[in-house]
């Protein structure tokens, strides 16, 4: 009998974009060309990152219809970063068509959306997974996460997570104020303080404590969201997060995301974009035990999201992201945002 085939020893996974009106693809695209995909092609809408797409990725040729990407044997998965409320639908249509999908958060906007992509996984056994950038593509909180299963804080207790972001008011396309279009603040943002959490924790679960949202400076977008925080508990473990669009221009990158981890026997920072007034670049995290205080530099750290998913797509495994935690996620974002207290 030959052995199982695996991502070592298969030809490269053809993978496909459908969906550019969000940054965050082009950092999917990347992630999956540097572990070894082949991009073969994509769709936008025109009015979207298209010119950027093309410069960027002169390998890929562009498909004039998404149906061509749909109906192409020869591809195995879809990324989509598609408007948030087109990226449930796009990532339907794939799965029906064979195809696994990674699509940015927020996955789906909607409960029923989700229930809709959970009926639809069960039935087409394909991947639907979430890049959850904040974890998955930061060297110091895979660090973290990895100090934490090893004992070295002892067993975790609570994690806060911060999540500020730079608003960009000319960068902006109109569908972003619209919650109808992009979900609100909890329901997008909070999804990475909420990965976080169950992933340092080991919870598979959490109850929603309290959840409250506001618009606190631009009555100008009355739907918009630009403040949002969340407690979650669970029976060993509770949580807070913090998501907001206030970050200062003046700090020169996006946000100063930070993830605290209190463990039973020490404790963890992480410093994701950069640390105030100290070292340079990212990737920073310090650590707090019954010894000492330590800095690590955490730069060189891997980063095994990607060859990990590459490798499921081809072994139908779950080693990069279980199935389960994808939807758990996106559940408890959605519920969040939708029993909310608003303020502002």
């Amino acid at each position: 009998m030959n052995p199982p085939l695996t991502a070592a020893d298969s030809p490269p996974v053809r993978f496909a974009a459908i969906g550019l009106d969000h940054l965050h693809v082009l950092e999917q695209v990347a992630m999956l060309l540097q572990a070894g995909a082949e991009f073969a092609t994509w769709h936008g809408s025109g009015n979207d990152l298209s010119p950027l797409f093309e410069k960027s990725f002169p390998q890929a040729r562009r498909a004039t219809d998404p149906r061509a990407i749909l109906e192409d044997p020869s591809i195995s998965l879809v990324t989509c970063a598609a408007v948030p409320d087109r990226r449930a639908r796009i990532a339907i249509e794939a799965m029906r068509h064979g195809k696994d999908v990674l699509v940015d958060k927020p996955g789906a906007i909607r409960l029923e959306e989700l229930e809709e992509l959970r009926a639809v996984q069960r039935e087409t056994g394909r991947i639907w997974a979430v890049f959850l950038s904040e974890r998955l593509g930061n060297r110091a909180t895979v660090k973290a996460v990895e100090l934490v299963r090893t004992g070295a804080i002892g067993r975790p207790l609570q994690t806060v997570g911060l999540g500020p972001h730079q608003l960009g008011l000319a960068a902006r396309p109109n569908w972003f104020w619209d919650p109808q279009r992009a979900g609100g603040i909890l329901g997008d943002l909070a999804t990475h303080q909420i990965d976080q959490f169950l992933i340092v924790t080991g919870c598979e679960q959490a109850e929603i404590a309290s959840a409250q949202v506001a618009n606190y400076s631009h009555p100008e977008k009355p739907q918009f969201e630009d403040f949002g925080e969340l407690l979650l508990r669970a029976p060993a473990a509770t949580g807070y997060a913090r998501v907001d669009w206030y970050t200062p221009a003046g700090l020169g990158t996006w946000g100063d995301g930070r993830l605290f981890i209190l463990g039973s026997e020490g404790a963890i920072e992480v410093r994701k974009n950069c640390d105030l007034a100290g070292r340079e670049g990212a990737d920073h995290l310090f650590l707090v035990d019954g010894e000492s205080t330590r800095y690590l530099d955490c730069r060189g750290e891997p980063l095994r999201f990607g060859p990990a998913l590459l490798r499921d797509v081809v072994e139908r495994g779950e080693t990069a992201m279980p199935q389960a935690h994808s939807f758990q996620v996106t559940e408890i974002a959605l519920r969040a945002q939708a029993e909310a207290t608003r303020l502002g």
